[in-house]
């Protein structure tokens, strides 16, 4: 009896790698288009900003923002997930909001993002993935008030990402 309770733990086991579920790959696994935010992220015209800018408004294409180790990013507000050892973090500061409305925020590369809006945390409406998709890593939909917003950025394993900030009107 208790060789075969052992068998079947091993065989579990041993399939467990092929029930996790992967990462979906590629430009046609986002969940909804993306082509106007990879055309942002990629754009020759992007702006370079350092960690800590305060912008009076959205720019009308992507951003390159460095970054910096996270204990000298000086972040607003203490990521909701910590920064692993080795990452880099920074923000941007929106001072005039854009109207109100959904929005959606797209990086080139992986990491963390935090939309911080009248103190609070805003919890994203969609997000969509992929890997091995020139240009963009992630998209996020997030509903902004017409109001002044943060958006943090850490975990990022290159002290630079492209980042977009764009209307779904």
């Amino acid at each position: 009896m208790r060789r075969s309770s052992v068998l079947v733990a091993l065989l579990l086991l041993g399939s467990a790698p092929a029930l996790a579920a992967e990462e979906p790959s590629g430009c046609d696994k986002f969940k909804w288009p993306i082509d106007r935010e990879r055309g942002a992220l990629t754009a020759p015209d992007r702006a370079k900003l350092s960690s800590g800018n305060e912008l009076a408004a959205l720019p009308a294409s992507g951003i390159t923002l460095t970054l910096v180790p996270p204990a000298e990013a000086k972040l607003p507000t203490v990521p909701e997930r910590a920064p692993k050892d080795g990452t880099f973090a920074g923000f941007i500061s929106f001072k005039n909001a854009p109207k109100a409305g959904l929005y959606t925020i797209s990086l080139s590369s992986d990491a963390w993002v935090d939309v911080v809006q009248d103190g609070h945390f805003l919890k994203p409406k969609g997000f969509s993935g992929a890997t091995d998709c020139e240009g963009i890593r992630k998209t996020m939909k997030f509903e902004l008030s017409a109001r002044p917003f943060v958006l943090q950025i850490s975990g990022a394993k290159e002290n630079s990402i492209s980042v977009a900030i764009l209307s779904t009107e």
